[in-house]
């Protein structure tokens, strides 16, 4: 891991694109953020109470995105690919403005977001960045689906695992670290459903900006986008990227190994409440030296989050 600094993007970006589920217009500005204010999300339609934090606590839902909501109700949606891209390129501060209650989808991948941060720049700070040391080897299981995550010295590594019945997605795996792996094909890899599944969403509300634009769609055997699939793993790298942008709502880095299988939005946040649940499961440190301690506890300042 690089950069152990607090580090914010050099200049404003702006971002125009549709909701996936809202299929509503919607702009979104990116503006660099103060050190130690962290992600903080604005909903610039709304003259009051329109401030959002991304918090594992305030997720109020978790089906088919992650959506935050403030004390007063005021929610924001389909944040996890922006909070996966702001994770992987180590982004502590930034101020968000939305002008509607859902982040744009874009190409369905973080792949945009991506680009326009590092074409913009990084700027570093002289604040040291928090990590949270996970100490304790939590699971949650529910069914078939489980995750888990355990102590690990000097990374945050995510061994995720997908079962489908349908045979062309079938069973993938893949497995990362998110502070060393080239992450290319995390970012890039979008959203998906089955064809069937289609109607279904649209009955529920949702998908209403769905498209081949912006998300995979498998009808039986076959990819119905022209441009077919972007890389080998795309369907379990997605998953990945939506489990990197959900771990982000505990704040901070985490050094830990993530282990899942079939998960998705709900999975890795009922993990989250149960880790921070109990003081013991986890450290927060604050690192001071120029290089990262290979232990993360003998030569670093250690403290409990509050």
């Amino acid at each position: 891991m690089s950069g152990l600094n607090q580090k914010t993007i050099k200049s404003n970006i702006a971002f125009k694109g549709i909701g996936l589920h809202s299929g509503l217009e919607v702009n979104l500005v990116i503006k660099p953020g103060e050190p130690n204010t962290g992600i903080i999300f604005k909903r610039t339609d709304l003259k009051n109470n329109n401030i959002i934090i991304p918090n594992l606590f305030n997720v109020s839902s978790a089906v088919f995105c992650t959506t935050i909501s403030n004390e007063c109700g005021v929610s924001i949606s389909t944040i996890e690919h922006l909070m996966g891209a702001l994770y992987g390129l180590g982004i502590d501060n930034a101020f968000i403005e939305v002008d509607n209650h859902e982040v744009p989808i874009l190409d369905g991948s973080a792949k945009l977001f991506v680009e326009a941060i590092s074409k913009t720049g990084i700027k570093i700070s002289n604040e040291p960045i928090k990590i949270i040391k996970i100490d304790n080897k939590i699971e949650f299981i529910d069914g078939k689906k489980r995750i888990s995550i355990e102590p690990s010295k000097i990374s945050l590594d995510i061994d995720f695992e997908l079962k489908y019945e349908n045979e062309l997605i079938g069973t993938q795996s893949n497995s990362i670290n998110v502070f060393d792996s080239d992450l290319t094909d995390i970012y890039n890899s979008r959203t998906f459903c089955l064809f069937e599944d289609v109607d279904i969403l649209k009955k529920m509300g949702l998908a209403k900006g769905g498209s081949l634009e912006n998300a995979i769609v498998v009808k039986d055997q076959n990819i119905l986008n022209k441009q077919g699939l972007r890389n080998d793993k795309e369907f379990v790298n997605h998953k990945i990227l939506d489990c990197m942008g959900d771990l982000y709502l505990s704040g901070y880095r985490i050094v830990g190994k993530i282990v899942c299988s079939q998960g998705g939005h709900k999975l890795t946040n009922q993990l989250l409440r149960k880790v921070f649940e109990n003081k013991k499961n986890y450290s927060l440190i604050e690192i001071k030296e120029k290089n990262l301690p290979y232990t993360l506890i003998n030569k670093s300042h250690l403290r409990s989050i509050a």
